[in-house]
């Protein structure tokens, strides 16, 4: 019993010397924790410091709002969508993109950023559009537009398919079977995605 109560003494103490950097990184993965599992409304920033192991006011000293701590803690958290896939084939590559893209949807960041984008209101919402846009989707478009002009240029794919209706197609897809299913895409659905709906709509109209 007396070992117990000076571990959670220690433990309290390391917390309570935290600074900088080191503190701000905790309540950040703390809040990115706590929108993963409770979501948006179940979110507080009391909740937030206890899982931080520090006190409420060492997050509102960084943080005055919800909304400026969580768009932070989006930010830090945000999948690093750079290297893009040149497997020998479009279906290949958009197929790897995929596995890439649902893995990162099925993060603690990833439930982070849906549980914001299904929960907030239009004007939360807005408070948060740069980061899911500027974090999430423009690196997505990014790499299919690349993906898809490079199979224009191997003559796999028709020359006016690189266009915003087909780059939002795999996104808008995966979001809806994500938000309607409430499971995870397996791999199978993934190549059917690809294979019937992705593949029939590059391929040329006499292939």
């Amino acid at each position: 019993m007396v070992t117990s109560s000076w571990a959670a003494a220690d433990a309290q103490t390391a917390a309570s010397r935290r600074r900088g950097a080191v503190l701000e990184r905790a309540i950040l993965d703390a809040a990115l924790e706590q929108l993963s599992t409770v979501g948006w409304n179940g979110l507080t920033m009391e909740g937030v410091a206890a899982a931080a192991q520090t006190g409420k006011a060492a997050v509102y000293r960084r943080w005055p709002s919800k909304e400026d701590l969580v768009a932070d803690a989006l930010w830090a958290g945000l999948p690093q969508f750079d290297a893009v896939p040149d497997l020998g084939s479009v279906r290949e590559d958009l197929l790897d993109l995929c596995r890439r893209a649902r893995d990162a949807m099925f993060s603690p960041s990833g439930f982070a950023v849906r549980s914001v984008i299904y929960e907030c209101d239009s004007t939360q919402a807005e408070r948060f559009h740069a980061v899911i846009f500027e974090g999430v989707v423009e690196p997505v478009i990014r790499m299919l537009r690349e993906v898809i002009e490079r199979g224009i240029k191997r003559g796999e794919v028709r020359a006016d398919a690189a266009n915003g209706y087909v780059f939002d197609a795999i996104p808008a897809m995966m979001m809806y079977r994500s938000k309607m299913c409430g499971s995870e895409l397996a791999d199978i659905d993934l190549e059917e995605m690809i294979d019937q709906l992705m593949v029939p709509l590059l391929r040329h109209s006499d292939s």
